[in-house]
């Protein structure tokens, strides 16, 4: 994933406290993502940094659409996605190292890129299966699935074994 310079915060000329950032993902960030799946979108990030002596807390909320294709009908649709992350950088004196939700910075560090966050925070919140409301699908593709769509009945065999299951409880 490429890291966008719009998404750096430069955190040593901040104030300790809460620090809020905001963002809007378009085209840029999907072509940046290289994620096959994401086809574009449109999206607002909001970000609230609470800023301490050595920690920083970054609450990332995304809320908009992604582009993608319906895994129904193949044809592209608008999934809504929400969603919110928690991700904790801590400053210190050890090498870097990315657990989770635990990022250690070194010491000298003095921004941070949430572009890959932003990303995360995007992918985790989108929903395992992608189809068009009801009645949205492509019509021919729909009419071409329900031909080859089999229905048959189920072998005997398993409501024999039913029966003696329900005799016995």
């Amino acid at each position: 994933m490429q890291a966008l310079p719009e998404h750096t915060i430069v955190f040593t000329s901040l104030k300790d406290g809460s620090h809020q950032f905001h963002y809007r993902l378009g085209p840029d960030f999907f072509l940046a993502c290289g994620d096959e799946d994401l086809l574009g979108g449109e999206a607002g990030v909001d970000v609230d940094l609470e800023k301490a002596n050595h920690l920083l807390v970054a609450r990332i909320h995304v809320q908009g659409l992604a582009r993608m294709l319906c895994d129904h009908c193949n044809a592209p649709m608008d999934q809504p996605v929400e969603g919110e992350q928690r991700q904790i950088f801590k400053l210190t004196g050890a090498e870097e190292t990315d657990e989770d939700e635990l990022v250690s910075l070194d010491s000298g560090a003095h921004e941070i890129n949430l572009t890959h966050y932003i990303y995360e925070c995007l992918r985790l919140h989108l929903p395992i299966r992608h189809v068009h409301p009801p009645g949205q699908c492509d019509p021919e593709v729909t009419k071409v699935l329900d031909k080859a769509l089999v229905n048959h009945e189920p072998d005997p065999r398993w409501a024999k074994l039913n029966q003696l299951k329900n005799k016995g409880a």
